[in-house]
């Protein structure tokens, strides 16, 4: 039965990221509106992107399901290696590594203030430095920490699979705050932080709205369904998620009180996120499908259809669509009619969420690289 629970439903202002101070670079898994699309990504374009190519690979140990951040040239990444991995984003060579105590997973670093950030399954949040890999502090939660962080005013807010939410100082590690969500309800999405207030889905399905200060629930709505792998994108007042194994839908809420706006069904579970560009979401299903929603209505507007179960998440730039699929290729859209402009295949499924920046695209495989794109 759906379920809408309100404590509060003024929010605060809003946040705005620290790390995206800089226009070159992505560095974390959302853009400061919580939207997973670079506004300032002007080399390449619907014209151009189909004469990608390979610019260079990195082989880690294992597979690399940790979507990549780029900030000042460099290139970080974590993999199922238990590694944490600094590249040079022209290149490809290693700049430095750090080795945490189980596997870097479903977790994206979150590049801020010279820190890297990032989650381990040895149930750890690490801050190290972005120069060197120096461990700066780490702080233990009760069990994996699949979930990328996001970094807002010098806060970490970053979930784990032993169902808390936790704020951290971005500094010293400090806990802030911890919610607990249902019980056994694990986490893996990445919080997104709008309007003072943070949003998080978990493993029983509920959608959570905490303030972003103090850490009490604000409201939280449960759907039909079971599962919330999805990682919400907040903007223009409207929180935007999939969810698995009920309907299988995407749904779009009010961001201030959660009333359900529209929802779209999908023949398949929903664990991408999504990505709003426009009065456009694009997001990844099951059923091995793109699709492109209307914003404001859910109308589908087109829908592509790969080869294989898409977990990854798109991002979107300068009218270019690029997302990984489990038949293990990347792909580039035309934005505005879902048209392949390119795609590449690598060793294995691509369930790392790709980035774009300063003219290439990043992305993990589960052949354990880390792939790099460009113009010839």
């Amino acid at each position: 039965m759906k379920r809408i629970r309100i404590s509060a439903l003024i929010l605060c202002a809003c946040f705005v990221s620290v790390a995206w101070g800089q226009r070159t670079g992505w560095s974390e898994f959302h853009r400061p509106d919580m939207t997973r699309s670079n506004p300032y990504e002007t080399t390449l374009n619907v014209s151009n992107v189909g004469s990608l190519v390979l610019k260079w690979s990195y082989t880690t140990g294992n597979q690399v399901f940790s979507s990549p951040a780029v900030m000042n040239g460099v290139v970080y990444v974590g993999s199922a290696d238990d590694n944490v991995y600094a590249l040079d984003a022209s290149t490809g060579a290693l700049l430095w590594s750090y080795a945490t105590g189980a596997q870097v997973y479903g977790s994206s670093p979150a590049v801020a203030n010279g820190r890297v950030y990032v989650g381990s399954w040895d149930y750890n949040m690490y801050a190290l430095n972005a120069s060197t890999g120096a461990l700066l502090w780490k702080v233990a939660t009760g069990y994996w920490v699949d979930s990328p962080p996001t970094v807002v005013n010098r806060v970490v807010y970053v979930a784990s699979d032993d169902a808390n939410v936790y704020a951290l100082n971005a500094e010293t590690g400090r806990v802030l705050w911890k919610y607990l969500t249902t019980p056994y309800g694990y986490i893996a999405t990445s919080p997104a932080v709008a309007n003072g207030a943070v949003y998080v889905g978990d493993g029983n399905g509920v959608l959570y709205v905490i303030s972003a200060t103090t850490g009490a629930l604000l409201w939280e709505y449960q759907p039909d369904d079971y599962y919330i792998y999805s990682s919400p994108a907040v903007t223009n007042g409207v929180a935007y998620f999939g969810v698995s194994y009920g309907c299988n839908c995407v749904y779009a809420l009010d961001a201030s009180n959660g009333t359900v706006l529209w929802s779209h069904e999908t023949g398949g579970g929903v664990a991408s996120s999504p990505a709003v560009a426009g009065n456009t979401v694009y997001i990844g299903s099951g059923d091995d499908n793109v699709y492109a929603l209307n914003a404001k209505t859910g109308h589908e507007q087109w829908s592509y259809t790969t080869g294989g179960n898409i977990r990854s998440s798109p991002a979107v730039a300068n009218g270019v669509v690029y997302i990984g699929s489990d038949d293990d290729s990347l792909y580039a859209l035309d934005a505005k009619t879902g048209a392949k402009l390119w795609s590449y295949t690598t060793g294995g499924e691509v369930e790392s969420c790709p980035i774009v920046t300063n003219g290439m695209v990043y992305v993990g495989s589960d052949d354990g690289k880390v792939y790099a794109f460009g113009l010839p």
